[in-house]
């Protein structure tokens, strides 16, 4: 993926205006010596050859900047992704503390329906035999 913005301007990017100046300064009259100082010495080290290089040299800065942010990316998110582990342990450590505690809770709570329906049993089973008993006695009298 290609950086947003340029972090190494070519030649062509600063110099574009410098250019157009020197142009117009070479366009007049002017001796060799005024020539020199405006397009500089062009040996072979200064000539083409040294802008290929220079071309290259900014690419690599480029990629070299590129695969830092990369790499940064990388570790960042190694650290999201043990970050998201961690979480994601703790909520499975609490999903089971809830079941386990769910069940339990419905096992008192069947208990307790059961202690209820008993409990009523037992008082419908007690009115009948009060009720049978006071008929009894009434009867007998």
């Amino acid at each position: 993926m290609p950086p947003k913005f340029k972090r190494h301007l070519n030649d062509d990017d600063v110099t574009g205006s410098v250019k157009s100046e020197r142009r117009n300064l070479l366009d007049d009259d002017s001796d060799e010596e005024e020539d020199f100082f405006l397009r500089g010495p062009s040996g072979p080290r200064f000539g083409p050859r040294n802008d290929k290089i220079k071309h290259v040299q900014n690419q690599v800065d480029e990629v070299i900047d590129v695969m830092q942010e990369n790499i940064t990316k990388v570790i960042e998110r190694g650290e999201r992704l043990d970050e998201l582990q961690d979480k994601s342990e703790s909520l499975s450590d609490n999903a089971t503390a809830f079941s386990n505690r769910s069940k339990q809770l419905r096992r008192q709570m069947w208990w307790r329906g059961c202690k209820i329906k008993a409990i009523m049993a037992l008082v419908a089973v007690i009115l009948l035999l009060v009720i049978i008993i006071l008929t009894v006695l009434k009867y007998r009298a």
